[in-house]
C-alpha cells in the first residue's frame, strides 16, 4: 500500500480555492465571448451553459464535501517519468477512507437529500466503490442505504459494504442487471436511486478532484482518465476545460467494455455494448451515463483502448515502484501511457502528465492472479514447450540448460501420450522465470541453439 497518509482539506484552503474558482470560471466565460459577433460560437455556449452539470455545481461540490472527504496526494513518479518518457505524478484518490474517488461524488449526493429523502433512504447499483462510498458516507450522516451488486463484485468489496452497515443485495451479471432490479423492483420504490456515474451530484464531486490537482500541480498539461460510465471524465474534463482549457483531457478504457468508445461512435449512449469480463471490473459499465456523456463529449480530447495485459503490467508496476495497491480500473489510465500502450506517443514526450488512481480496493487472491498476468506480460513469467529424447536424463538436460540461462524453473510438466513425434520423444511443458523480454529472449535462443524442437510463450497456448 502506499507509504504515506492523506490529510482533510482545511477550511481556510478550500475557502480560498472555492473564492477562486468561482473567479476563474467567471473569467474563462467572460473572455469566451468573441470581439465580434459568431453566431456558431455563441449557440455553443449556449449549448454549453444548458448541460446537466456546469462548473458551478463542481465548485459548489468541494465547498460542500470540504469535512469528510481527504485531499490526496499528487506526487510525482520519477520511475514511471523515466521509463514513460513524460513527467508523470499520480492522483492518489485510492488513499480516501473507502478505496476510491467514489466518496466525492456520494458525499456530495447525500448532502443535495431533501430531509424526507434522508429519512427514507437511498439505493444504488455498484460493482463496489460507489456502493462502499454510499455505505461509508450514509453511516455518518445517519442515511439509510441499499446496494444492488452483480454476481462479479469482488468479495472483498461485498463484505465492506455490510460492514459499513449497507444493505446488500446480489443481482444479476453486472451492473446494468443491478440497476435494472433495482429500479423495477416495488420493495424499493420508496428509495431514491443514486446512479454512481450519471447523477447530477456524483459528476459534480467526481470533478472536484481536477481542481485539487490544478491547486497541487498548477503546469499541468496532460491528464489521463479512467473511463467506466464517464462520471469521472465527465467532471473532471469540465473542471480542467473551465479553469485551464489547455490542459488536454484523455480517456482510457479497457477493450473489454468500450462503452464510451461506442458511445461517441453512435453520437449517443443508448447502444448497450456486449462486453467480456475485465480486470478493470469497476470499468464494466454497459452503457454510459446520458447526463455524463451530454458533459464529456464537449470536453474529453480524445479516448484510448488498453487490453488486459496492458492492466495487469500497470498494477503490477505500482506494486512494484510505487508501493501502491491499486484495483485493476484505478490503473486504467496508467496503462495507456506505459511503453507500448496506446498514448505512448510523441506528442505526450516530455509533457508534464497526471494520471488519477481512482480505486484501490482489489481482493487479494485476485491480485496475485493479476500480478501473474503482470509477469505474464512484462516477460518475466514465460511459458514453453520443448521436445527432448525420452532417454534418461533428457529431461535433466533441458533443466540443466536453463539452470546455466539463469531461469528460474516455476513449474514443469511432461507427457507422452498425445504427441505425433518419435516414440522416443516427450514433450516437456515449463514456466520459467526470466528478469526480463531480453533475458527471456536470451533463453529462446540459447534452446534453440541446442538443438530442442521450441514451440514458445503465447504460441504454445494450443500445446497446453
Amino acid at each position: 500500500m502506499a507509504l504515506f497518509r492523506a490529510s482533510k482539506t482545511s477550511y481556510s484552503t478550500l475557502s480560498h480555492l472555492y473564492g477562486r474558482c468561482t473567479l476563474a470560471s467567471t473569467r474563462l466565460l467572460s473572455s469566451a465571448v468573441p470581439d465580434s459577433f459568431d453566431e456558431a460560437k455563441l449557440q455553443r455556449m449556449k449549448s454549453e451553459s444548458q448541460l446537466p452539470v456546469n462548473f458551478s455545481d463542481v465548485s459548489t461540490a468541494l465547498y460542500r464535501i470540504r469535512s469528510g472527504i481527504y485531499n490526496t496526494e499528487c506526487r510525482k513518479s520519477y520511475f514511471l517519468s523515466e521509463i514513460c518518457g513524460m513527467d508523470v505524478h499520480l492522483k492518489m484518490d485510492f488513499t480516501q477512507f473507502t478505496g476510491s474517488f467514489k466518496e466525492r461524488g456520494a458525499r456530495n449526493a447525500l448532502l443535495s437529500l431533501s430531509v424526507d429523502q434522508r429519512s427514507r433512504g437511498v439505493m444504488a447499483a455498484s460493482a463496489g466503490n460507489h456502493a462502499l462510498a454510499l455505505a461509508y458516507h450514509g453511516g455518518s450522516l445517519g442515511i439509510p442505504v441499499t446496494c444492488f451488486m452483480p454476481t462479479v463484485a469482488p468479495i472483498t468489496k461485498v463484505e465492506k459494504c455490510r460492514k459499513l452497515g449497507a444493505n446488500v443485495v446480489i443481482h444479476g451479471p453486472h451492473i446494468g442487471a443491478a440497476m435494472e432490479y433495482a429500479k423495477t423492483n416495488p420493495e424499493y420504490k420508496e428509495l431514491k436511486y443514486i446512479n454512481g456515474y450519471d447523477d447530477p451530484e456524483i459528476v459534480a464531486g467526481a470533478g472536484t478532484m481536477a481542481i485539487e490537482i490544478l491547486e497541487q500541480v498548477p503546469d499541468t498539461e496532460v491528464v489521463v482518465i479512467p473511463v467506466g460510465g464517464a462520471g469521472l471524465i465527465a467532471g473532471m474534463s469540465l473542471a480542467f476545460k473551465t479553469l485551464k482549457p489547455e490542459v488536454q483531457v484523455i480517456g482510457v478504457e479497457p477493450h473489454h467494455c468500450a462503452s464510451f468508445t461506442a458511445a461517441l461512435e453512435a453520437g449517443h449512449p443508448s447502444a448497450p455494448v456486449d462486453h467480456k469480463p475485465t480486470l478493470a471490473d469497476g470499468l464494466a459499465v454497459p452503457v454510459v451515463g446520458g447526463n455524463a456523456f451530454e458533459v464529456a463529449r464537449h470536453y474529453v480530447d480524445r479516448v484510448e483502448l488498453v487490453d488486459e495485459k496492458q492492466i495487469a503490467l500497470a498494477v503490477l508496476r505500482l506494486v512494484e515502484n510505487e508501493h501502491c495497491v491499486v484495483e485493476g480500473g484505478g490503473a486504467t489510465g496508467l496503462a495507456g501511457i506505459l511503453p507500448g500502450g496506446p498514448l505512448d506517443i510523441p506528442e505526450l514526450k516530455g509533457k508534464k502528465v497526471v494520471v488519477p488512481l481512482c480505486g484501490g480496493n482489489i481482493d487479494t487472491t485476485t491480485l496475485g492472479r493479476v500480478i501473474d498476468r503482470g509477469l505474464s506480460a512484462d516477460l518475466r513469467l514465460v511459458r514453453f514447450v520443448a521436445t527432448v529424447s525420452d532417454r534418461p536424463g533428457g529431461i535433466a538436460k533441458l533443466t540443466g540448460e536453463l539452470a546455466k540461462a539463469g531461469a528460474s524453473i516455476k513449474d514443469i510438466y511432461h507427457e507422452r501420450a498425445w504427441l505425433h513425434t518419435s516414440i522416443d520423444m516427450v514433450q516437456v511443458k515449463c514456466v520459467i522465470e526470466t528478469t526480463g523480454a531480453k533475458h527471456a529472449e536470451r533463453v529462446h535462443e540459447m534452446l534453440k541453439d541446442e538443438g530442442y524442437e521450441i514451440i514458445w510463450g503465447e504460441n504454445s497456448n494450443h500445446a497446453w
